[in-house]
């Protein structure tokens, strides 16, 4: 009788134990359910690696996130990849700057081409730095990179928006391809977009230009396509209610090849550095490239009277990434759309 009770018990203790188990599977995966990474609101994610602004890489982006780097947020229903990343952390080996940044892992030539395409809005840019440096208080949010060569970048897409200002500016620069080995002469070539072009700067550290009229304010949707066909760049940026901006720029050869060629904007903006390059003939010419996209913060500690257009002066807390964060120090990006692929006619 006593054996019979005790089977009785240990019977209803298995159940017990069995539907507790049951239960806890099924809070799990609900649990799981609940998480929605990068790769489910942008599904192109694995056709890319990231680096992080604290050094971390991945090159498997497929359900991976990263808090306070690489994450999902809802604004409106409408889910969002942030990419976030301080004025001083752990960057690439060609850079000063640090990015939270996707790199494409298939490569091309201009003569092949690529298409890159992006739905964004610029929540956060530095609030530190030298008001006369080009580069203060930008971030990239899509470019064009070399992978041979001088491994310079046939385009960069600014967001750059001074302190105290509502409105920035979106701009695109192109670098020369410079001629010859000594690649310390070349220069970026920017165009304004909505705003101004990045040669628009303040007179002293701490003295800003005039706010441009007709900018982008942070938190405002806009998006980009570059668009590489035969050796051709074909740009188009639109926001709702900006005019919709379109630009073409030969890849193959060059604008630049000449000391004559050479924009007044660089002989300006580059006269402190002394850069005066020229660019080869062919540009960018059978050159392996790949598209970047994310946040690649343009803001650094370094030095501004050793560099006026790159080095901008801004607080880093000594790499301090949680610091920089509370005290403004940092770029934040967010992408609700985004495609890559091959380019297409624009015609």
């Amino acid at each position: 009788m006593k054996k019979s009770i005790l089977s009785i018990f240990t019977l209803l203790a298995i159940v017990a134990c069995k539907d507790n188990t049951e239960t806890t599977s099924k809070e799990t995966s609900e649990t799981e359910k609940t998480i929605i990474y990068p790769s489910d609101v942008i599904p192109f994610m694995d056709e890319w690696k990231i680096l992080l602004g604290d050094g971390t890489y991945s090159d498997s982006l497929v359900n991976y996130a990263k808090d306070d780097f690489f994450y999902v947020e809802n604004d409106n229903d409408t889910n969002w990849v942030v990419y976030k990343t301080p004025n001083s952390g752990v960057t690439s080996r060609t850079s000063s700057n640090t990015r939270t940044e996707l790199g494409q892992k298939n490569h091309w030539i201009p003569e092949v081409g690529g298409k890159l395409t992006g739905r964004l809005k610029v929540k956060h840019v530095s609030t530190s730095g030298d008001a006369r440096v080009a580069a203060s208080y930008s971030v990239v949010v899509g470019q064009i990179h070399s992978d041979e060569g001088h491994e310079n970048e046939p385009i960069k897409i600014f967001y750059k928006k001074f302190p105290g200002h509502t409105k920035g500016s979106v701009f695109w620069n192109y670098e020369i391809n410079t001629d010859g080995d000594d690649n310390s002469s070349r220069w970026d070539f920017s165009t304004a977009v909505w705003g101004n072009d990045m040669s628009v700067v303040g007179d002293s550290p701490n003295t800003y230009p005039e706010e441009p009229k007709d900018g982008i304010a942070l938190g405002e949707e806009f998006s980009y396509e570059i668009n590489v066909y035969k050796g051709i760049m074909y740009l188009t940026f639109r926001s709702e209610g900006h005019e919709t901006v379109k630009f073409t720029k030969n890849l193959l050869k060059s604008d630049f090849a000449r000391k004559e060629d050479i924009p007044q904007q660089i002989w300006s903006l580059y006269a402190a550095i002394g850069r005066d390059g020229v660019e080869r003939d062919s540009a960018y010419a059978g050159e392996i490239n790949y598209f970047k996209q994310g946040a690649y913060n343009q803001t650094n500690g370094k030095n501004p009277e050793d560099n006026i257009v790159w080095y901008t002066g801004s607080e880093t807390y000594n790499g301090d990434i949680a610091k920089q964060y509370a005290n403004g120090c940092y770029s934040e990006v967010w992408f609700k759309e985004a495609t890559v692929g091959e380019g297409t006619n624009p015609n």
